[in-house]
This record gives structure tokens, sequence and C-alpha cells, in this order.
């Protein structure tokens, strides 16, 4: 797989990233681990987690991993905590998981109730709870560096401590993290460049090919995207396949029958890399065949003027707000 030097933290990495919001979400620590060594043999070098994800878990799953892979690079977040009652529901859901998967209905109940526990508690983003959040996280890793620290998903009101940026500065120099940046929606990408720029020499946000290619105003920052596929393949596919007229005229354009989901997800991840040469894009699946047919996708320089034409078309002809 292409590879790509990760920002200023001077280390290479695969072009291709793991999310691993799916780990310890509804599958067992052993599961987690199976997609995650499927995203290694595959040749993913990079993953991503927070202190969010997993209930807490993720970033030890993960730690696992870079005990057996010291070549990985690793990004994490600090400013959302896991629910109050996160340590309750892993419990609940560890013990009960062999009968919640024999009946459905056990399965659902407990779906829900996870989904009324306390919300996730942000961040005041101010030096004093970043030292103690990273200190978690070196400790979960089981490691000294970690290669890229994030604030998870801040407004711009958020970042008026001097001294947080002064934290993350100290611990840059002093090789605790490889760089830092934001992790945020696209929406909030520009404000955040335009008021609080200190904070965003890496920006992590959404991108699809719906979206146009990105203004002037964001391209000195390293960018990591996400969220290529999700609701949108369906979105675009639906669309698609309702105008047959329209679909069978890109599909001579690309040269790909589009009327396909899975040629038409090939485009749209392909898209992502082609048309953002320098960047990190991350996928997720707990399908270790999705994992290893992405990074075939990822490889396959073939698809490389179908994306672009792809992306193209739905940007002249507006099915973007279609599929929308």
């Amino acid at each position: 797989m292409q590879h790509i030097r990760l920002a200023s933290s001077g280390r290479e990495t695969s072009r291709l990233g793991f999310g691993c919001s799916v780990l310890m979400a509804g599958i067992s620590r052993r599961q987690s681990a199976r997609l995650l060594d499927a995203a290694y043999d595959a040749g993913i070098r990079h993953f991503d987690v927070a202190p969010l994800y997993g209930y807490g878990e993720a970033e030890s799953c993960v730690g696992d991993l870079l005990a057996r892979h010291p070549d990985i690079t690793i990004t994490t977040k600090f400013g959302i905590d896991p629910p109050a009652r996160g340590g309750l529901i892993r419990t609940v859901r560890r013990v009960a998981s062999p009968v919640l998967q024999r009946v459905p209905a056990l399965k659902r109940l407990a779906r829900s109730a996870g989904a009324t526990a306390a919300p996730p508690a942000k961040s005041n983003f101010n030096a004093a709870e970043a030292r103690a959040s990273l200190e978690r996280s070196l400790r979960n890793l089981r490691t000294t560096q970690i290669d890229i620290l994030l604030l998870h998903e801040p407004e711009s009101t958020d970042l008026t401590d001097t001294a947080l940026l002064d934290f993350l500065n100290n611990a840059v120099a002093q090789d605790n993290i490889g760089g830092f940046g934001i992790a945020s929606d696209s929406t909030k990408v520009s404000a955040l460049l335009r008021d609080r720029p200190a904070y965003c020499r890496i920006v992590q946000h959404d991108w699809s090919i719906l979206n146009p290619l990105e203004p002037k105003l964001l391209q000195p920052a390293f960018h990591i995207h996400h969220r290529a596929l999700t609701e949108h393949l369906p979105a675009l596919h639906d669309a698609l396949t309702r105008d047959k007229e329209r679909c069978r005229r890109w599909s001579q354009i690309t040269g790909r029958d589009l009327a396909r989901r899975e040629v038409l997800a090939a485009l749209m991840l392909k898209a992502a890399l082609v048309l953002h040469p320098n960047t990190v894009l991350l996928v997720s699946s707990k399908n270790p065949v999705h994992i290893r047919e992405n990074v075939r996708v990822a490889e396959d320089a073939s698809l490389e003027e179908p994306a672009r034409r792809l992306h193209q078309l739905v940007q002249r002809e507006g099915l973007a707000s279609a599929a929308n």
C-alpha cells in the first residue's frame, strides 16, 4: 500500500487508516482484536482511536496491537470521555454477551438500555484536563509517545485557554506526542482554521464524493478524512438507481457499472484518496472481508480516472443535493 509522511510526526504510515470506533461496540475484545489484526495483515498501519470509543476500552485494544507491531502509527483524542456508566455497561455486556447473541429480543433490549446511558462528558479544553487525558491514553496504549493527539470536536469558543496551547507544544517538544490538531465536523473546520489556526496543524473531518474539493483555506493543514461512504453510499446509490437514464450515462462516462453498489462504493472510496493525495483516509468495518476489499480498492490504480470522472459528474450535475 502507498505510504505517506504523517504530518510533522516524522513517521511514515499507510494512506488508509483504520477507524477504531467499532472496537468493543457490541463485539467482544477477541472480536475487536481480530479486526485490528485483519487491518494490519491487509497493510493498514495507521489506527485512529479515542478515549470515548468502546466505553473506554478501545485504546487498550489498540495498545495490544502496538505491543505486537511497534511499526503502527496512532491517533488518539482529548475532549470527550466515555459515559459515566460506561464501566457498568461494559461489565453487563461482557457477562451477558453469549445469551444476547442467542436471543435477538434481549439483544435489542440491551442496545436500547445502552442508548439511554448518561451521555459522554465533554471536556473544558484546558491544560489540566488535557494533561490528565494524555496520561491516561499513554497508560492505556502502553507507550510513551502518541503520533497524533486531536482535540475531539471543539468549538472555536472552547479554545480560549492559552495554557492548553502551551501544554500541547510542550508535549511535542518532550516527545509525548508527534503532533496535534482538531477532529471536527467539516462544517466547523473553516471557522476553527480561521479563529484558532494554532490548534489546526492537523485537521480530521468528514469528506465524501458529494463534497467539492476543499478550498485553499483548508489546504495548509495536514488532513485526515473519514466517512467517505457511511450514509452517503446508500443515498447516492438510491438516487442513481431511481434515475436509470442518468445511471446509464454516468456508467458509460466512468466505464463502470454504477448500478452495482460495490462498484459505486469502490469509486467513492478511491475518489477520497486520489483527489486528496497528501492525506490519510480512515475506513472502518466490523467485517474483515470489507477491510481487505477497502485495501484492494486503495491499491487499484485502474480506478483512479473513473473515480475522478464520477466526482466531476456529481459536482457538475448537482446530484449531491438529491442524495442528501
